[in-house]
């Protein structure tokens, strides 16, 4: 992300316009984080209002301008972290629950006949997740982080507080039970 240091010491001073650009700077990058964190395509928009607030609200206590991206990252983990627990607690309904009868009327209501190729990312996107649901949030959120949006272990230790062999060995034993989840699932299908 690499926000402009000086924007962020505008924003923290108070200054509505600086905060408002840095918003906009910074809403695609979120709304992707979010996004792939929850995996709740329809919830995405709220959370990330949900971590913009909290970064006016808290945008104050930031020490330095200079750690902006990584205090934002750890707001958004954080805000889809609440968010996770909050939706464990409510009782949902998946595609998944539902009749044939609600499927076929839904995708009428729908509207909209997908192409090839957005029905296999949207497969593919949702076996993943199935595959993620297999471990713990802490699990998943690390493994999003790292695998998916790409950051180095250094960003991840600024972000989790932890050192460099923690975090390795956090990776490895996150990845290793996403695989025992899908050996289960295998043998579950056998």
């Amino acid at each position: 992300m690499n926000a402009d240091p000086q924007l962020v010491a505008r924003a923290q001073a108070g200054d509505a316009a600086a905060f408002s650009e840095l918003v906009g700077f910074c809403r695609k990058r979120v709304m992707a984080i979010v996004g792939r964190l929850i995996g709740k395509p329809e919830d995405v928009e709220d959370v990330a209002q949900d971590v913009f607030l909290r970064l006016y609200y808290s945008l104050g206590q930031l020490s330095s301008p200079e750690l902006f991206d990584r205090w934002l990252y750890r707001l958004t983990v954080n805000a889809a972290y609440d968010y996770m627990r909050k939706s464990k607690r409510r009782k949902e309904s998946r595609m998944a629950d539902l009749s044939e009868a609600q499927m076929v009327m839904a995708d009428a209501s729908a509207g909209e006949v997908k192409g090839r190729k957005d029905e296999q990312q949207s497969t593919m996107r949702d076996f993943v997740h199935w595959l993620l649901s297999g471990v713990s949030e802490q699990d998943r959120i690390l493994l999003m982080l790292k695998e998916v949006e790409g950051l180095s272990i250094k960003e991840l230790e600024q972000i989790y507080g932890a050192n460099e062999s923690a975090l390795k060995v956090r990776l490895f034993r996150a990845r290793q039970r996403v695989l025992k989840a899908f050996d289960k699932s295998q043998e579950k299908n056998s």
